[in-house]
């Protein structure tokens, strides 16, 4: 076994051992700060992600000006997208926060990514993985573990299970969990200077891609329990919200649109070559940065 194995085999021996231990018992802050740097290292370490600038530029800053004003502005948040088309989002403990680029490439406009980043935020303020780590002392590392081992993790087909399996103990969350984080993001995203409206709507658009191409879906489904009910219930938050803190709230920008169409102008994905979401102009303008929604 090559040094660089035996290093990842270490680490996630190690991570495996921290959660043993902290089974039934509180996870701090700083460990959960552990946990996650431990998780993410892993995770990118298996899954494909872009890496072009404008991308990921564009994808923090607008997480960032969302994750700073919650009341754990103080994490370290990281932002990624996944090179696959499929729809999926998840995040891990300690501020890691993962997007498909197939979910980019759906969205209709600014608020509905908004929206989709602000819910995963509010599954790490409210610590949900967490919480299942203190219950149950299960991770991902067992996953990690056999990657390091083994070379099962340069296969595109074992990729994609990783990127359901490997993060199912961040990913699978309760229907309560993503009621509350529902709500979360509807507070988290007002507080950037955000309509919350991309919030139900990209739910929608979500089940109406479920009913024509299911097979694309599958992955945010499977970790997002997500019915019509979910929908009502989250516009009825909107509806009990003061129609004074919606004022001036921004719902999209022409340099969003043409964000997407970036995104949308890439290479193929390196995770698979499934049908691209929408036609790319051939040479979209770059997109600039995301202006602080609440400057």
């Amino acid at each position: 076994m090559s040094a660089h194995l035996r290093a990842r085999a270490l680490g996630a021996g190690l991570a495996a051992l921290l959660i043993a231990g902290l089974a039934g018992c509180r996870i701090s802050e700083d460990q959960e700060r552990q946990i996650g740097e431990q998780d993410a290292r892993e995770i990118n370490a298996q899954l494909p992600l872009v890496s072009d600038p404008r991308v990921t530029d564009y994808v923090t800053q607008l997480g960032l000006a969302i994750a700073r004003r919650t009341e754990r502005a103080n994490l370290d948040w990281r932002f990624f997208v996944v090179d696959s088309r499929e729809v999926n989002a998840f995040a891990v403990p300690g501020g890691y926060i993962y997007v498909n680029r197939g979910l980019i490439e759906r969205t209709r406009s600014m608020d509905e990514l908004a929206g989709v980043l602000g819910h995963e935020i509010g599954h790490v303020v409210l610590r949900h993985s967490v919480k299942q780590m203190e219950k149950t002392g299960k991770v991902n590392a067992g996953i990690s573990l056999v990657c390091a081992l083994s070379s099962m993790c340069s296969s595109e087909v074992t990729r994609a299970a990783i990127s359901v399996a490997g993060t199912a103990w961040f990913a699978r969350h309760s229907r309560h969990d993503e009621a509350a984080a529902d709500s979360d993001a509807v507070e988290n995203v007002v507080r950037a200077g955000i309509s919350p409206s991309g919030i139900p709507s990209m739910f929608e658009t979500l089940l109406q891609e479920r009913r024509m191409q299911p097979g694309m879906v599958g992955g945010w489904f499977a970790s997002h329990p997500l019915e019509e009910d979910r929908i009502r219930a989250t516009r009825r938050i909107l509806e009990g919200l003061d129609p004074r803190a919606l004022r001036g709230l921004r719902a999209d920008t022409q340099d969003y649109h043409r964000f997407v169409a970036y995104v949308r102008a890439l290479p193929p994905p390196r995770m698979n070559n499934l049908p691209s979401a929408g036609a790319a102009p051939e040479d979209p303008d770059a997109p600039g940065g995301v202006e602080d929604p609440g400057a």
